[in-house]
């Protein structure tokens, strides 16, 4: 499939699963605080089957085409180990992960599976909000003398913050699907009125402001 077809079909599988779920009307609260009309789960890819194989094939054809000088694939912990695990075997690549901490036992580790200094890894995250934590990431493994040539993700938001600290880090991310193109999917497919496009939109660009709430 080519780029456009792969955000569209991701996004209808993420609706239909409710890993991306919207509601604009009565939003969620984030541990922040911060209102949202939408809430995300990728987790639950792993749990139906047909979806998690589009997404599995989506994320090694994204390795092939975007990083072809990939040698590993590193998951983000916890939520990008089980997808690196499976796509790394589509592509017979090795992979491993890089915990939030380094283990405060046995070695010590902070990144588990074996990694070379001077190997291109491509990291694999399942959600980009504001980039923090898959920055860290990134940052471990620089510090250990891998080359990180980007990250492949399942999902986006595309928010300003999370965008700016990409490219201070000089990191590239391809997402399988984004929140503009999710957005859409769920106005055609009747999970949420086509007006509510535009409140969902604001939000994305401001999180903080909270006049999107009134419509």
């Amino acid at each position: 499939m080519n780029k456009d077809a792969i955000q569209e079909t991701i996004a209808k599988d993420l609706l239909k699963i409710g890993a991306v779920f919207f509601r604009p009307d009565e939003p969620f609260t984030w541990a922040s605080g911060i209102k949202s009309p939408v809430y995300c789960d990728n987790r639950l890819t792993l749990t139906a089957p047909e979806v998690r194989n589009d997404v599995e094939e989506a994320l090694a054809e994204t390795v092939r085409s975007e990083y072809p000088e990939a040698e590993v694939l590193m998951g983000t912990s916890t939520a990008g180990i089980a997808h690196a695990a499976i796509t790394g075997h589509l592509l017979n690549m090795p992979m491993g992960y890089v915990r939030s901490g380094a283990k405060d036992h046995g070695r010590q580790n902070q990144i588990e599976g074996r990694l070379e200094r001077g190997q291109k890894v491509v990291v694999i995250e399942d959600l980009i909000s504001t980039a923090g934590s898959v920055l860290e990431v990134v940052q471990v493994l620089r510090e250990a003398g891998a080359e990180v040539l980007g990250i492949a993700s399942i999902f986006t938001y595309g928010m300003k913050k999370g965008l700016e600290r990409l490219a201070s880090a000089n990191v590239k991310n391809v997402s399988l699907t984004n929140f503009d193109v999710i957005a859409d999917a769920a106005a055609k497919e009747g999970y949420i009125r086509p007006e509510d496009i535009k409140r969902l939109i604001a939000f994305r660009n401001n999180p903080a402001d909270e006049s999107w709430i009134k419509g």
